[in-house]
């Protein structure tokens, strides 16, 4: 038994996939749709929208002072080009389970994680990009759930899990 659901539980796969490929000779063909997958405007479960649904934490090295003027022109810009985000401030010392310096940005949409996510991936410079949801477990969000973008760094994680 999975300790993970099937990535196919709730989808309807009554009609076979096509094999045939699209005119690019490599990808395959996808079966029509009628209407966009819900997934375009609603998070899926358990992510936790209520909030924020995802985070972003943007590290850099707090000694390496290029990274740390990189970082803080990122944020700079980040507050000017996405101001329905939530930003927070800019720390210029580790906090939380987090081991260096960072900022951290909130989505509250799929497309406004889409549009941070594209964007942070050709403009964070020398910065890594923390990305996790929001779905009630703390704990997980931050381990089994996380992606980064760049180089991971090793988080508190005993900060995150719950206390009796």
């Amino acid at each position: 038994m999975s300790l993970w659901p099937s990535p196919l539980e709730g989808c309807d796969t009554s009609a076979p996939l096509p094999t045939t490929k699209n005119c690019d000779g490599k990808s395959l063909a996808s079966l029509p749709r009628v209407t966009s997958s819900p997934f375009y405007t609603t998070f899926a479960r358990p992510i936790d929208p209520s909030n924020n649904a995802f985070d972003f934490h943007i590290y850099y090295m707090q000694g390496v002072l290029a990274q740390k003027e990189f970082a803080r022109q990122l944020h700079e810009r980040i507050r000017r080009e996405f101001p329905e985000m939530r930003i927070y401030q800019f720390w210029e010392r580790p906090v939380g389970p987090h081991p260096v310096a960072m900022f951290e940005v909130n989505t509250f949409t799929p497309h406004q994680t889409g549009t941070l996510f594209s964007w942070l991936a050709v403009n964070r410079g020398p910065c890594s990009v923390m990305i996790h949801p929001n779905t009630g477990d703390q704990y997980r969000d931050h381990t089994d759930l996380v992606t980064w973008m760049g180089p991971p760094w090793p988080l508190n994680t005993e900060l995150l899990k719950k206390r009796p």
